[in-house]
């Protein structure tokens, strides 16, 4: 089978990311497309397994393997948790209804230390920019601010939020230059603070429900082995609103 064959017929989750998804697109924003496919088990059985994950075969998709998804959401991999959570759903099976239904399986007090090692990295290339070029990538600061603003948020009230509502202004901002690097530095800085101090008293279970999540991937399996858990043309598809999700748009 080919691989983007996988993400055309087995999409059990797919959603936009990127600005339209955070709220902070404007015109000519990209649309980035992420998803989840189930590689039907009997794949498994041969030598060559299939992909753990896929691009394609749109411009700006990509889409992981239910397994290497759930893996990686386990581990608070915050652009996986942040996935599961984007407000603009465009496919959904039951399959993908119970991998949503899991969410809150996957968020635990971990996701203090990946979200903080990926806004370091992040924060050490601004840093490198404003020595070689005097002036930070202004998007990737924006996005920076934002992930810290969400990292911060989740610890604090053990959800995770990506769409920035009404700090939508102040960010765009930070990305046409209005605010000089020193004050965004300073905004960061103190987003990473608020961040360790609502670790010390988050709500967040100290590890995330491997075994609840464990469960889900094996009763999947064995129905796809069984041939009655892969989507149909017939299986049902979300093209509205469920539980506060909309649809994505171009």
């Amino acid at each position: 089978m080919h691989p983007q064959d996988l993400v055309r017929d087995h999409t059990v989750y797919s959603c936009v990311m990127g600005s339209r998804a955070f709220g902070l697109a404007t015109e000519g924003s990209d649309t980035d497309r992420r998803g989840v496919f189930l590689a039907p088990t009997p794949l498994f059985w041969r030598f060559e397994k299939p992909p753990t994950h896929v691009e394609g075969p749109a411009d700006e998709q990509f889409g992981w393997e239910l397994e290497r998804f759930c893996e990686l959401a386990l581990r608070a991999n915050p652009n996986v948790l942040e996935c599961l959570h984007s407000p603009l759903v465009e496919r959904l099976t039951d399959t993908g209804r119970e991998l949503l239904a899991l969410r809150e399986a996957f968020l635990s007090r971990q996701a203090h230390d990946t979200f903080a090692r990926y806004a370091l990295g992040q924060r050490k290339k601004l840093d490198a920019d404003v020595r070689t070029h005097g002036a930070p990538r202004w998007k990737h600061a924006m996005h920076l601010l934002r992930l810290l603003i969400s990292c911060r948020d989740l610890l604090r009230t053990g959800e995770l939020t990506i769409d920035v509502g009404d700090r939508r202004e102040e960010l765009l901002a930070v990305k046409r230059g209005e605010l000089g690097w020193p004050e965004v530095e300073s905004w960061m800085n103190r987003l990473a603070a608020e961040a360790d101090e609502a670790a010390a008293h988050s709500p967040l279970p100290a590890g995330p429900d491997r075994r609840r999540v464990e469960d889900f991937l094996f009763r999947t399996r064995r129905a796809s082995a069984l041939g009655s858990a892969q989507p149909h043309p017939d299986d049902e598809v979300v093209q509205g609103t469920v539980g506060g999700v909309r649809p994505g748009q171009d």
